[in-house]
């Protein structure tokens, strides 16, 4: 697995230079406004380097594994690809991204019954009827990839969610001995590490992954989380006996941007806008507005995603049952989502002490590019003269 995680991460530095001066030269940039964060255009198509890096590992993986269970995804990820970077190009109605991808996964769930079919013992429930888990893929998957679509509005932070829910179910999957889906695991962790390192630290190699990434991104995410609650799959065979919950561990590992993007796009439709109407009502504009950098922004989210995923482990070796384990990890994440959003918003418009003192703390974890900043600057910038 390292392998080819290394042959993703190298193949996306070979790769990500030429996209960017391709982004610059055709004025492909993400241009600020009232409702973004950056302060200057930045490139996008980063989401062409990061698909490049994955689909090179994968070719690698194919010598060592048989992958072809694979190639569906990877047909799904073109399409998402190409409607992705269109809109990053010209821009494409909501409707439209929401079509395709629709169209995407009823594909994949066409070929092999792909499809979340199985609670696993939740409330008693093991396999559900097909009509029903069609149904409920395209719910689960339509909205797991809009969540990491509109949690990109800071820098390394949809990349780096990406980057932990790879490392979470590629270790589920690698001790299964899923070993086809443990290295689509690998290669995004490889191809999104770098791009990852050139969003948050760099200057002159700075780009955004675009919609074209986190389309591409979502889809491989929510293939993990079916693949996971599939009847037949490996991994249901592998912890079958060791009552835990892999609804609730699906659930803990993208907890963040899906309570927040329900919260958000439920908030909307209470106000009677579209649920696609962009705002500054996500968890991580509350942070920014608190004072946080944004690099300090995505390591909050994380830690909090990281901390609801240790809820979950701690109640899973306390042996708690699996619908214990399911209802800590919607309580902790309704409590970071929606309690502790509501609360700190309405001390932010406040404007009082306690927020003031908040951003007095905030402002100081700010960190300056030199010494060690300043070399990984450099560092990730030494090809991009």
């Amino acid at each position: 697995m390292l392998i080819i995680l290394l042959v993703a991460w190298i193949s996306v530095e070979v790769i990500n230079p030429k996209v960017r001066r391709i982004a610059v030269s055709r004025n492909i940039v993400d241009n600020p406004d009232a409702r973004k964060l950056q302060r200057t255009p930045v490139p996008l198509l980063g989401g062409i380097s990061v698909f490049f890096g994955i689909l090179i590992g994968l070719c690698v993986a194919r010598m060592l594994f048989n992958s072809s269970i694979l190639y569906p995804i990877i047909v799904g990820m073109v399409i998402m690809l190409y409607f992705g970077t269109a809109d990053d190009i010209m821009g494409l109605s909501p409707y439209v991204r929401f079509g395709a991808e629709i169209f995407v996964v009823i594909a994949m769930m066409s070929i092999h019954n792909f499809a979340i079919n199985d609670f696993h013992g939740l409330w008693g429930i093991e396999r559900i009827p097909d009509w029903v888990a069609w149904l409920f893929t395209i719910f689960a998957a339509v909205g797991i990839i809009n969540s990491i679509n509109l949690i990109d509005g800071v820098d390394g932070l949809s990349s780096g969610f990406c980057i932990m829910s790879s490392l979470l179910f590629g270790v589920l999957f690698f001790r299964a001995g899923d070993y086809a889906w443990a290295s689509l695991a690998s290669v995004c962790v490889g191809a999104l590490l770098p791009f990852f390192l050139h969003n948050v630290f760099g200057k002159k190699s700075k780009m955004f992954i675009g919609d074209g990434g986190t389309l591409v991104m979502g889809l491989v995410i929510s293939s993990f989380v079916i693949r996971t609650l599939q009847s037949d799959s490996l991994v249901e065979r592998y912890f079958n006996q060791d009552r835990i919950s892999l609804v609730a561990f699906s659930l803990a590992a993208l907890s963040i941007p899906v309570f927040d993007t329900v919260r958000v796009m439920g908030a909307r439709i209470v106000r009677g806008h579209s649920p696609f109407k962009p705002d500054k009502t996500h968890l991580h504009h509350l942070f920014i507005s608190m004072g946080y950098s944004h690099i300090g922004t995505t390591v909050r989210e994380l830690a909090l995603n990281a901390f609801v995923v240790l809820c979950w482990w701690i109640s899973f070796m306390s042996g708690a049952s699996v619908d214990v384990q399911c209802y800590v990890v919607i309580a902790v994440s309704l409590l970071i989502t929606w309690v502790f959003y509501r609360v700190m918003a309405a001390q932010v418009r406040k404007d009082n002490h306690f927020i003031r003192q908040v951003r007095r703390v905030a402002y100081g974890s700010h960190i300056e590019r030199k010494g060690i900043w300043y070399i990984i600057q450099k560092v990730v910038d030494k090809f991009y003269d």
